[in-house]
């Protein structure tokens, strides 16, 4: 009796092995059969990945991949589309697309296939990183009150500054559709060019009469003070607008006009730092003890800066 026992245990043992072998083998002919596909995914912001997957629906492929869309987002080929080996899904923005396309049926235009696929060529950004130049300032140190007989002397030379500016571009079809500041790092701080203003010795025997046998005519002046001398140049953001016409309805010239408040009639000439200029022009922000040199560039008027020089009156 035992030995029958033994003998059908070992019956069992066996037949539970071949179960066990057969299911095996009939996973391992499931994998087999189980076809894995390389897909490649990019992202909106250029990423691209790769996912080893056996699914071929896009939105399972995703699902299985934990990427969810954006409510402006939407994938080419479509969430419910079926792709192959070889084939890539595209994440873009949908609104773009749709915005362009809805503009070309309302206009009625007549536009062909090729057209209408283009407007939904897919957007790419791009971080684009510039160097931007600061222009340096000028600071006029003035150490007397003369209102002649005055020179200039520069304690340091001016030198420009550096900054990095961060963008990010969108793109479609090559062409920049947007461009947003991201950041703005300064890499070299302006050095600011100090000019010290002293006054000229003067011998006694230069400013005695010459005795000479003909007449002539010496220009006298008279001091209106110390004034804030700024500059100013052509472009709009200077003066609003960018005729190069004056208040005065002269053309501006550089070295020749400067605007001042309405205490000085158009036309007259005033001596500021050794140098005659006209008054022809006026400015909302001209008052006071302050005067605007017209200069050729915006970069010119930055880096003359702020400057107290003394004004006389030419008569």
């Amino acid at each position: 009796m035992k030995k029958e026992e033994r003998a059908s245990i070992s019956i069992m043992k066996i037949i539970c092995i071949s179960i066990i072998l057969v299911l095996i083998s009939g996973i391992g002919v499931m994998a087999v059969n189980t076809k894995l596909n390389d897909v490649k995914i990019t992202l909106q912001n250029g990423y691209e990945m790769t996912a080893l997957t056996s699914k071929t629906k896009v939105s399972e492929i995703l699902e299985e991949n934990n990427i969810i869309l954006e409510e402006n987002q939407k994938t080419m080929p479509d969430l419910d589309s079926e792709i192959v080996a070889g084939e890539s899904i595209k994440i873009i923005d949908k609104s773009y697309q749709e915005v362009q396309i809805a503009k070309i049926s309302e206009e009625g235009v007549q536009t062909s296939l090729d057209q209408l696929l283009e407007n939904y060529a897919p957007i790419t950004e791009k971080i684009i990183v510039e160097q931007v130049v600061i222009p340096y300032e000028t600071v006029t140190k003035n150490t007397t009150e003369a209102t002649e007989g005055t020179t200039n002397k520069v304690l340091q030379e001016g030198e420009d500054g550096l900054k990095e500016v961060t963008y990010k571009a969108k793109y479609q079809n090559e062409v920049e559709i947007e461009k947003t500041l991201l950041s703005e790092v300064v890499v070299k701080e302006p050095v600011n060019k100090i000019v010290q203003v002293q006054k000229t010795q003067t011998s006694r025997a230069s400013i005695l009469p010459r005795a000479t046998g003909s007449t002539t005519t010496a220009t006298t002046t008279a001091s209106a003070g110390t004034y804030k001398i700024t500059a100013y140049c052509p472009c709009a953001k200077c003066c609003g607008k960018a005729t190069g016409r004056t208040a005065s309805g002269t053309r501006a010239t550089a070295g020749r006009t400067v605007a001042a408040s309405g205490k000085f009639a158009f036309g007259t000439q005033l001596n500021i730092g050794g140098h005659v200029y006209t008054v022809e022009d006026r400015g909302g922000a001209i008052n006071g003890n302050k005067i605007d040199i017209y200069v050729n560039s915006h970069s010119e008027a930055l880096r003359w800066g702020v400057k107290y020089l003394p004004v006389n009156v030419v008569k």
